[in-house]
This record gives structure tokens, C-alpha cells and sequence, in this order.
């Protein structure tokens, strides 16, 4: 595969992978730095822009409908192969619209090739992942059971600056924003090897912290590309404040919420937004999205062994969910294994502490389950913490 890593950058993954198992701490980081800004692209513009650009291009006015047709509907970025389009235009079309954003690194596969995690090189050097995961693929029984269905874990920036000390994305420091177009590229690409049914905004970065490319590519999915709002999970570390705004959005995408710990003493620790946004706040917001949405909200939680695989933390977690009347029906409890890592302050809970944690969200009523983690042989598993990371894991 052109453009592999280089010895700088897997020194440097080494390197991070190293600092999150020493459970290093960092400066939160909201904000991304200002950067270049990627070319501009045909999935960056808005349908009524995308006119005026074919007409600002001596164009007429159709050609606008029928690139939206290759590229939205069939994942085709090559204006060379569409063969609907005068030769002469191609190359110009090409040009014009279509810079290339993502460039594959290394691509790896998993579950009898079910699972393909790739590293993609943007336009300034960034690396980002994404990862597509085939379910219920007739004759292949390590792609489970169940109908057949394709998901998609992509990043939404280059890096991360939420600082959770076992992250290795977060151990890199936020390096930029992605653009609308980066994100839906990511989607096209995957569309490459399966008919999409989910994408899940579980890679690096914190989307709501990218609000408004996110935003942007969200509605290019739904509206564009034919993608179902209910079949679209955003996740969040708890940026209460782009909660509350997503749930006026009008787009009933799923929302997930990495909560980790109930209570703010381990949580300013574990996930240091939690210092400007505490758990209670984050909570209140979640269910004000289930109310806003009808859409039930997933709390998502890593067992750590004996950090936060208490007994008793899963009765003040349901205590969190289900208080100030909010009832159970709202809410489904997703809780991540970690892989065990010889020699990392972050491993796997036993398998008892991780039972009984289940044994007592179960006893308050609390949807719970333990999330299918799929491609551990090549760390692929989406959102999958850094413990399990060689290069740039997903968040």
C-alpha cells in the first residue's frame, strides 16, 4: 500500500501508545488549532451551492444533479469512469471538485476478512482510521449471526483534546478539525466494500467538539447520500452544551454518550471534560435529547479493572439514569471490554467484577449490554480504547 507510516510517525505512535498505559494526564483541549484548510470539495458544499458552482464553471445547470448522482448515490469519485460526462469535461470536473482528501496508508482485515480497519493520510500528513464491519455475511460464521448489515466507524478530527489519559488518540493532542468533506469521503470509501446500514461517529475525535463540519456531514448523509438519521450514532465525551443544541437539529440520529464512571470524583480523571461538564449535567442533557428525539440514548462505559468496575458504581450508575423520574425506558447501558494488556495501568475486568456490574444494572431494570468487539487481532474494534492500539486507535 503507497504512503506508508514512516519511522518518525511510528516512533511517535510508540510513543503514545506508551504514554496512555502510563495513564499520562494532558491539558484539555476544545478548541482545534488553526490550520490550513483542506481544498474545497463537492461534499463541502450545500445542494443550493453545488449550482451555483457547475454555473460559476461554464456549466449547465443539470450537471450539478447528475455529480450528485455519482458520487452521493453510487461512491464514485473518479470523474474519469463516468461515462455520462463528455470526455473533455473529466479532467476539468476532476479538477475542480474532486482534490483527493484521503489517501490509504495501511489497511488491515479481521473476522475472515468481515473487518477492515484502514489508516488514511490527509491532505497535510494527518492520519486518521476508519473501520467497517460487515455483520451476518452468509457462510462467514465469524461475522456473526443475524441479518446481514455493514457498519462504519469514522473519525471526525485529526487527533483528539479530550485528554483521557487511557485513550492514544487523546495522548496526541487534537491536531485539527476534519472538514464536511473528509468525514463523508470516509463514508464513500466504505461504501467501496459494503452497502452501509449504521456509521458511527466512534473514531478519533470528539464530534460535538467539530459541531459544525459534523453537522454539515450529517446532513449530506441523510439528505444526500440516503442514509437513515436512525442508523447514524453520534458519540460524545459530554459537551453538554452541543447536546442540548443537536437535539433542536431536526435529525433523530442516535446519540451516545462515553460516560465511563457515575461519579465526578473518577470522572474528572477518566474524561477531564467532566470538570467543565459533571455527570449529573451531562445526564440531564442526554435525557433532554431522548425527550427532544424519541431517540433512545447509549451510555457507554469501559470496564476498567478496579477503577470503575465496582459493585457499587453500577448502582450509582443506575441511580444517575434513572433518577429525578426519569425511568428506565430512555436509556441502554453499552459497556466496552477491554482487551487485557500486560503492563498497562488500563486492563480488562474480571470476568466475575464484569458480570456482576451486569447482575446489578439488570436488577434496576437498566438495558444493558457488552458491546461485540470485533477485529482484536488488528485492534480494529470501533471505539475501542487505547490499550488495545498499536498505531492511531480509534477513540
Amino acid at each position: 500500500m503507497s504512503g506508508d507510516l514512516s519511522p518518525a510517525e511510528l516512533a511517535e505512535a510508540k510513543l503514545l501508545e506508551s504514554h496512555a498505559r502510563a495513564g499520562r494526564v494532558l491539558p484539555l483541549t476544545l478548541d482545534a488549532p488553526k490550520t490550513a484548510k483542506p481544498p474545497r470539495h463537492w461534499a463541502d458544499l450545500k445542494a443550493s451551492e453545488r449550482v451555483d458552482a457547475v454555473l460559476a464553471a461554464g456549466l449547465p445547470r443539470f450537471r450539478a444533479a447528475q455529480i450528485d448522482r455519482h458520487y452521493f448515490a453510487s461512491a464514485s469519485d473518479d470523474p474519469a469512469t463516468w461515462t455520462d460526462l463528455p470526455q473533455s469535461l473529466r479532467t476539468r470536473v476532476a479538477e475542480e471538485f474532486f482534490p483527493r482528501l484521503l489517501t490509504p496508508v495501511r489497511v488491515q482485515t479481521a473476522d475472515a476478512g468481515t473487518t477492515v480497519k484502514t489508516l488514511w493520510r490527509l491532505h497535510d500528513g494527518n492520519l486518521i482510521e476508519s473501520v467497517v464491519m460487515r455483520y451476518g455475511v452468509p457462510g462467514v460464521p465469524e461475522s456473526g449471526p443475524g441479518r446481514q448489515r455493514a457498519t462504519l466507524c469514522l473519525s471526525s478530527q485529526a487527533g483528539c483534546g479530550m485528554a483521557c489519559p487511557f485513550c492514544a488518540t487523546g495522548q496526541g493532542g487534537l491536531r485539527r478539525n476534519l472538514s464536511a468533506a473528509e468525514i463523508v469521503a470516509q463514508v464513500v470509501e466504505a461504501s467501496k466494500i459494503a452497502r452501509l446500514t449504521n456509521v458511527v461517529f466512534m473514531g478519533m475525535g470528539e464530534p460535538l467538539a467539530n459541531y459544525k463540519q459534523v453537522l454539515r456531514a450529517l446532513r449530506v448523509m441523510v439528505g444526500d447520500m440516503g442514509l437513515s438519521a436512525r442508523g447514524i450514532t453520534v458519540s460524545t465525551s459530554g459537551l453538554e452544551p452541543r447536546i442540548r443544541q443537536l437535539a433542536g437539529e431536526g435529525l433523530p440520529v442516535t446519540l451516545a454518550v462515553s460516560l465511563h464512571t457515575p461519579d465526578d470524583e473518577l470522572r474528572d480523571t477518566l474524561v477531564p471534560l467532566n470538570q467543565r461538564f459533571p455527570a449529573g449535567d451531562v445526564v440531564d442533557a442526554a435525557h433532554a435529547y431522548f425527550a427532544a428525539t424519541g431517540r433512545r440514548v447509549s451510555i457507554e462505559y469501559a470496564l476498567i479493572r478496579d477503577v470503575n468496575d465496582q459493585a457499587w458504581r453500577a448502582d450509582r450508575l443506575a441511580d444517575l439514569l434513572v433518577g429525578h423520574g426519569r425511568g428506565t425506558g430512555w436509556v441502554h447501558v453499552n459497556l466496552i471490554p477491554l482487551n487485557p494488556t500486560p503492563g498497562s495501568k488500563w486492563t480488562a475486568s474480571r470476568r466475575r467484577d464484569a458480570d456482576e456490574f451486569v447482575r446489578r444494572l439488570e436488577k434496576r431494570h437498566v438495558a444493558v449490554t457488552v458491546r461485540d468487539t470485533r477485529g482484536r487481532e488488528i485492534d480494529g474494534a470501533c471505539g475501542q480504547l487505547a490499550a488495545t492500539e498499536r498505531a492511531t486507535g480509534a477513540r
